[in-house]
């Protein structure tokens, strides 16, 4: 995928107020499909986000990630209130969200939803954690990797000084592959291989 971003953007910082949306590139991927990358989500969009949490036939989604509990049982609302930084890959053609990368304060190893962690409101850390999810039609398409690195460096040109961590479950072959290949590595310390939990930092 290639991703230009685009000129004459207004400045922004980071978290963006609750549901502004700025564009702030185009992408295309080597299909050809065209893509808006966002940062931030309007109301049309975190409803598309709760209908694909709470999408059911979507097993990868359901098995792997806490989105039902965080966006359907609970509210976008509530999770953005946590500092939280979205970016979005938005498909030209029909306005669907294609992916998503979120970004916010967190500490190292705090377990996610999904395995049972609680909620964790304010952090003194310069530990970053890092989610991302592709959505049915656009996964394996190739888009992930330079999607998430291009979220990762505007991410980081506002937060110099953090250090990203991921959590996921160690059955989750296509999340840890991206992990890899962006250059994170396995934090044994901080993972439960019994419960499936696996961190990997990028410092």
């Amino acid at each position: 995928m290639k991703i230009a971003e685009r000129e004459n953007m207004e400045n922004y910082s980071l978290p963006l107020p609750m549901y502004k949306t700025i564009h702030i590139a185009d992408a295309i991927c080597r299909e050809g499909r065209e893509f808006d990358v966002l940062v931030g989500l309007d109301k049309r969009r975190v409803a598309q986000l709760r209908e694909l949490s709470a999408d059911e036939t979507d097993t990868d989604l359901q098995d792997f990630t806490g989105d039902w509990k965080r966006f359907v049982k609970g509210t976008y609302e509530y999770w953005y209130q946590k500092s939280r930084s979205i970016f979005a890959l938005v498909h030209k053609q029909d306005d669907s969200l294609a992916a998503v990368v979120w970004f916010g304060p967190k500490s190292l190893g705090k377990k996610s939803i999904k395995f049972s962690g609680t909620d964790e409101r304010k952090v003194a850390s310069d530990w970053h954690t890092i989610s991302f999810r592709a959505y049915p039609g656009h996964r394996g398409k190739g888009m992930m990797k330079n999607f998430t690195q291009f979220a990762m460096d505007t991410y980081k040109r506002h937060f110099p000084h953090v250090k990203f961590w991921a959590g996921t479950d160690d059955r989750n072959g296509a999340g840890k592959k991206l992990l890899l290949d962006l250059g994170f590595e396995t934090n044994q310390e901080n993972s439960d291989i019994p419960e499936h939990w696996l961190v990997m930092t990028k410092v």
